[in-house]
């Protein structure tokens, strides 16, 4: 899939703010959901797996099942909610003898087993948000004395909240982090510095009641979605609250990748 890519830095697999997050993915679901929400602690769009069964709710890269990622990179970087519920990744690989391991790495598990062609072992997360960094490089040549040549399968079970999934070539300081992979845990500002933005975004000549309304909308949301989204949405509010219904479907159109939960929230 990416084998014939330069390769170097950062590659994205999955990022939840994406137009089709799961674009690159097949996923499986029983039991379960798999739906982007608003995560009330970055107060931004992420993606939920939720499954009564780790085993049957899951997402895995590449979509297609007969072809492989064909990644160098050595480093898999999850960032990831813990949601207090049992959780497990797994990542194939090709190593230099020509072989197809996998290892796993799950929260509920207490000790590492290696066997042939999987390598199982435990997963400790902090509350909330984490940055799991798994090196590829390193466990395979620890586990079966092999070289890493290339990730080939990435599958991510329930239960966690995604931001983004990404390889990298080497592990980056916070500070060394373009800004899009780095996971903003928002600072809450006094309610008049937050007035003092949204009032900057009202158009010259702007209806005096349509501003009102779409204000009032930008006050309650301002945290919730990127600026240009935010603005979007807005001026959708405001055709659906003073001229009707009717408006809604030119909404969808415009956010259909939100999803119904996010709608209603927003528009609650």
């Amino acid at each position: 899939m990416f084998r014939n890519t330069f390769q170097s830095g950062f590659l994205s697999i999955l990022f939840s703010l994406g137009s089709k997050p799961l674009q690159l993915w097949d996923k499986k679901v029983r039991n379960g959901h798999i739906k982007r929400i608003i995560d009330d602690d970055i107060r931004s769009l992420v993606l939920e797996l939720i499954g009564s069964n780790i085993s049957s709710t899951y997402i895995s890269c590449p979509l297609d099942a007969t072809k492989t990622l064909g990644i160098k990179l050595p480093l898999l970087v999850l960032i990831v909610k813990n949601l207090g519920r049992y959780f497990t990744f797994e990542v194939q690989i090709l190593d230099d003898k020509g072989i197809k391991r996998r290892f796993r790495a799950s929260n509920f598990q207490s000790t590492t087993r290696v066997k042939p062609y999987i390598c199982t072992m435990p997963l400790r997360l902090d509350s909330d948000w984490n940055q799991v960094q798994f090196n590829m490089a390193d466990f395979t040549k620890r586990a079966y004395g092999t070289n890493f040549v290339e990730a080939l399968r990435v599958q991510i079970h329930a239960n966690c909240r995604i931001r983004r999934i990404f390889f990298c070539d080497r592990v980056y300081a916070e500070d060394e982090l373009p800004a899009e992979f780095k996971l903003y845990l928002p600072v809450t500002q006094p309610v008049e510095d937050t007035e003092k933005i949204v009032d900057s975004m009202r158009r010259t000549h702007e209806n005096p009641t349509e501003w009102k309304v779409r204000k009032a909308f930008l006050m309650k949301n301002f945290e919730k979605l990127p600026k240009d989204r935010l603005e979007c949405l807005s001026n959708c509010f405001v055709n659906v609250e003073l001229y009707g219904a009717a408006y809604m479907d030119e909404v969808m159109i415009k956010v259909k990748d939100l999803g119904d939960c996010i709608m209603n929230e927003l528009f609650s």
